[in-house]
């Protein structure tokens, strides 16, 4: 049988992950400089780039403070397994499609779905901004006093 797992290559991955990181070149992810000491190193068939910021002298990667970052699956099922999420596939069709333990998928679309939410950023207004249909809702909270001088006219009249 024919594996997406087997179309896709960790070098390219962390090719990718490096291009969409850093678009206008390699920089610190702790002082963002970019006077850095780059190194490839070769590790299971990846390409990763351990880097060292002259500037402040931190050790860091291409996954460095990603999502990526720390675990034993190599990063090509997890660029597949976001890949596949995308495509709503449920997370016993992902392990089986990436040959995977299912509580293993479980564990990493968790870790991608709440990555996702961590880093999407805040929105920011600016200019003029407009409503519309703004509804204010009823009830009087932390004002008791304002709810039974209203419910008292009532109760008179009834």
């Amino acid at each position: 049988m024919l594996r997406i797992d087997d179309l896709i290559n960790d070098a390219r991955c962390y090719q990718s992950v490096r291009q969409l990181r850093w678009p206008d070149g390699l920089r610190c992810v702790w002082c963002h400089s970019g006077n850095i000491r780059r190194r490839d190193i070769i590790n299971d068939n990846a390409s990763a780039s351990a880097t060292t910021a002259v500037a402040c002298g931190s050790d860091f990667d291409d996954l460095t403070d990603t999502v990526f970052a720390h675990h034993h699956q190599p990063l090509r099922k997890w660029v597949l397994c976001l890949y596949l999420m995308g495509l709503n596939l449920s997370n016993e069709q992902i392990a089986a499609e990436l040959d995977l333990d299912k509580d293993d998928v479980y564990q990493m679309t968790t870790q991608l779905r709440s990555g996702v939410v961590d880093l999407k950023p805040e929105p920011q207004l600016a200019g003029t901004v407009e409503c519309d249909e703004v509804y204010i809702v009823a009830g009087h909270k932390g004002h008791p006093e304002a709810v039974k001088k209203k419910a008292a006219p009532d109760e008179a009249g009834a």
